[in-house]
């Protein structure tokens, strides 16, 4: 079991002793505040955050991250808040502790909103300081070693969210060792027996490729030796996680997994990255295989890993095994392996870790304006998932700028990549100088050109195709804010229209009246009375109607407000009801549906008599001139079962102007059958025409409208 001291002469190594000392206060003050309490392994609890902070130490942390470390659950596990820290440890520990807490004093529907409003307050605080993530992948790592205590149920939940977000987050800082960590401790926990057949497989298959492997690494060696260049060649072994995934993608056996060979060659300096890289594909009997060559030193990708990747193959031999090797300096395998934390532990005096910190703080950023523009912490952790599992490819501008984007991008990923109003701006693109449509998947090397007008807005159609979450949620943000002018205009256009029948419009209104009005129904502004109007969640009729009573004629006398008419053409705000199916002629009420706009019965339907009785949701209507539209019309007929009885009936119908929609027969006994006829009619008076051809038919026993 770790203990203060045995950290504390860990922490001489590098920090101040007054900073040691502080670091010991913390633990002293976390071991107080968790007095009492035990891990579900029977330990005390202070065991876990001393563990924490020791996962950090070996990363060179900083003493205030050691001490948010010794603290990060006191806020949420105790009665200890955050004044309390920060009153005892200062406003920069205070924050990181805050950050890494949970949301404890809100409650939430499901355990994944809250998991999602969570990880929303993490990233708001890791914009502030980026040593909460690093802080809390320290908490998940030590968590996942000690998992074993949890219910099974518990552990495959821990698991899931550890390879869904937490493992992905320290790729994305470039934390190679704790991202493949995380990813064997939750495939254990979240598929033991399936960990253990593939750990037994590996044990025995690395096994049989020991002689091999020692020949391939002897040649590498000795190639470094005869060309004179310093390095360091050692075996790489897949991680258990990465061969289960690649088994389950790519529908390939284990077989086929292990039977790569990979090699890790470390030198002193980039010159020599690239002069080894040259000797090696000069190698004796073994050749590099074209296409696989890739130079991240040049262009690193974007978590700051650097490297130069190829790969080879036996020349002649008959074996097809590959031999993937991968070149770096020692600072790159630093970094490659500890990502953002190098920045600490070279203390900012190492170009490259100040790069990978700069990028890690880049992103960051980005999830912070991803954040302000998703419409709630659900899709917020949807879009950060996205985008935690880029494949990349490079692409330029046309001034020769590198962007890396995921695989799969398009020109509008490019574009929002580029910068926000160019996406939202584009119209086409250019790819390598020639034009492409805008859903093109991109390839490394290709150059893109966007081609933008000032009047363009994004399509809602681009979200099918994009890959990135920042272009997805800047298209989603525009488009809320596009239909709501949408629905501002409109919703000013239809009141404008129904005030229009009472020489009334929102120019002639009073102001005082129009803000009584939106102040009385609870709405921020005028805007956005005109925005429920134009959405369809209140009917510019009743708007009107309520307007025009208060409004008042020279003699102080409120204009009367006749019934409203009903022309057949007002679109989706006006529904016919199939319960009843009203046409031009019937006596009709309307009831107010809020958010569907007006649904039109006949008078003496039975529904509305039933949902009628709340008068403020039932309007007076008639029928105004409808032109050629038609209505559909349901006939219920009984007739005996003869032949040619239904063709009749159809042919009646079409004779008489009236188009047949739908024909269903059900058999009332042996003799006769109920034909069940929807036709489309213009009115009334055509419907009765209509009927009456029918009625003389042979065979039509009875006939009514249903």
């Amino acid at each position: 079991m770790p203990t203060i001291d045995a950290l504390a002469k860990r922490l001489d190594d590098y920090l101040e002793p007054i900073q040691v000392q502080a670091v010991r206060r913390a633990y002293y003050y976390a071991e107080q505040a968790h007095d009492g309490q035990m891990r579900k392994s029977g330990e005390p609890y202070v065991t876990h955050p001393l563990a924490v902070a020791s996962i950090l130490a070996s990363m060179h942390m900083d003493h205030e991250s050691l001490m948010a470390a010794m603290l990060h659950d006191v806020i949420e596990d105790t009665e200890v808040d955050k004044p309390g820290v920060e009153g005892q440890f200062g406003e920069a520990v205070a924050n990181l502790v805050d950050g890494v807490s949970k949301l404890t004093h809100l409650e939430f529907k499901t355990r994944a909103e809250s998991q999602a409003h969570n990880f929303q307050k993490m990233a708001i605080a890791m914009a502030k300081d980026i040593r909460v993530i690093l802080v809390k992948l320290a908490d998940r790592l030590h968590n996942m070693r000690t998992i074993g205590a949890m219910r099974p149920d518990s552990r495959r939940r821990i698991a899931k969210e550890t390879t869904d977000i937490y493992a992905p987050i320290a790729g994305r800082l470039g934390m190679h060792d704790l991202k493949i960590e995380l990813e064997d401790l939750a495939f254990s926990a979240y598929h033991p027996m399936r960990y253990r057949h593939i750990q037994k497989a590996v044990t025995a298959a690395r096994g049989e490729r020991k002689a091999l492997m020692e020949q391939v690494q002897i040649a590498l060696v000795d190639c470094l030796e005869h060309d004179e260049l310093p390095g360091q060649v050692s075996g790489r072994q897949k991680h258990l996680a990465s061969i289960y995934n690649k088994m389950k993608e790519q529908q390939k056996s284990f077989r086929e997994i292990m039977d790569v060979f990979a090699f890790r060659i470390v030198t002193d300096k980039v010159d020599t990255c690239y002069r080894i890289l040259g000797a090696v594909h000069h190698l004796n009997l073994y050749r590099p295989v074209p296409g696989r060559f890739k130079d991240y030193i040049a262009i690193p990708k974007s978590n700051g890993y650097q490297s130069l990747h190829t790969t080879l193959y036996r020349a002649g031999s008959g074996v097809h095994t590959p031999i993937e090797i991968q070149i770096r300096t020692q600072e790159m395998e630093d970094i490659a392996n500890h990502g953002v934390a190098e920045h600490w532990f070279y203390k900012n005096t190492n170009s490259r870790a100040q790069r990978a910190h700069n990028r890690a703080q880049q992103w960051i950023r980005e999830l912070v304006e991803m954040q302000k523009r998703s419409g709630n912490a659900m899709e917020f952790i949807n879009h950060v998932k996205h985008d935690l599992f880029p494949d990349e490819v490079y692409v330029f501008s046309p001034k020769g700028g590198v962007f890396s984007l995921p695989a799969g991008a398009t020109p509008i990923d490019f574009a929002y990549a580029v910068h926000t109003d160019i996406g939202n701006t584009c119209i086409a693109c250019r790819i390598n100088r020639r034009l492409a449509p805008l859903s093109q998947k991109l390839d490394s090397g290709d150059t893109i050109e966007i081609v933008t007008t000032a009047s363009a807005k994004p399509n809602m159609s681009w979200l099918n195709f994009v890959a990135t979450a920042k272009a997805s949620s800047n298209i989603r943000h525009a488009l809320k804010h596009q239909a709501t002018d949408d629905a501002v205009n409109l919703g000013r256009r239809l009141l404008n229209q129904e005030l229009g029948s009472n020489d009334l419009s929102l120019d002639t209104i009073d102001a005082q009246l129009l803000k009584h009005y939106v102040s009385q129904h609870k709405l921020a502004s005028l805007d956005a009375l005109l925005a429920e109007v134009g959405a369809g969640k209140r009917l510019a009729y009743i708007v009107a109607t309520a307007l025009s009573q208060e409004a008042t004629d020279e003699e102080g006398q409120t204009k009367a407000i006749g019934p409203m008419e009903i022309h057949g053409t007002e679109g989706v705000m006006i529904r016919y009801s199939r319960c009843c199916r009203p046409i031009p002629g019937d006596s009709i009420v309307g009831h107010l549906n809020a958010g569907h706009g007006i649904a039109v019965h006949r008078t003496f339907c039975n529904n509305i008599q039933d949902i009628g009785r709340d008068k403020d949701k039932t309007l007076a209507l008639v029928w105004a001139e409808t032109g050629d539209r038609d209505f559909d019309v349901c006939l219920e007929i009984e007739v005996s079962a003869s032949r040619g009885i239904i063709a009749s009936l159809a042919t009646s119908a079409t004779k008489d102007d009236a188009n047949v929609e739908k024909i269903d027969v059900s058999e009332k006994d042996a003799r006769l059958s109920v034909v069940n006829l929807e036709i489309s009619v213009h009115n009334r008076v055509h419907l009765a025409q209509v009927i009456k051809s029918m009625r003389k038919i042979a065979g039509v026993i009875r006939l009514n409208r249903t």
